[in-house]
């Protein structure tokens, strides 16, 4: 991967529906030139898919937090995204360092529906606790995907 590689996923990123003239003439490449790279960045896996970013809030997901994870004992991994994979209000999760076994950013309708979720998880074997912080306002948001 090159510079222009990186120069068009970055444009990429900023409109997945530019089109390769437009990117082309931002690059300093013909059209055909940026469609041939394109097509090896997704048969390299570099570009992994095309989306778009939807606001939360117009599929009624006003509701935003970040969660600890604190487990019983040693828990692997596996056993985490087992019970986080069946609560559709996470949206995003990772095992982390110091003394939270987890951390997971969930978005739910309202906050009953969030404490009914964070209930699911608290449920869950091996968990001991959460601690959450519930998002006020969202500061800087970036697509790193």
């Amino acid at each position: 991967m090159d510079n222009l590689d990186r120069g068009i996923i970055d444009l990429l990123r900023q409109n997945a529906r530019a089109g390769y003239g437009d990117i082309g003439q931002e690059v300093g490449l013909s059209a055909s030139a940026v469609k041939r790279r394109v097509d090896r960045l997704v048969a390299d896996g570099v570009i992994r898919n095309f989306t778009i970013q939807v606001d939360p809030a117009v599929d009624g997901l006003h509701t935003e937090a970040y969660v600890e994870i604190f487990c019983r004992g040693t828990v692997a991994p596996d056993e985490l995204l087992r019970i986080l994979a069946d609560v559709p209000e996470v949206i995003d999760a990772g095992t982390v360092t110091g003394s939270a076994d987890a951390i997971v950013h969930m978005r739910s309708r309202d906050i009953p529906s969030l404490e009914a979720a964070l209930e699911r998880v608290r449920h869950a074997p091996h968990v001991d606790h959460t601690r959450s912080a519930i998002v006020l306002s969202r500061l800087i948001s970036r697509a790193v995907d």
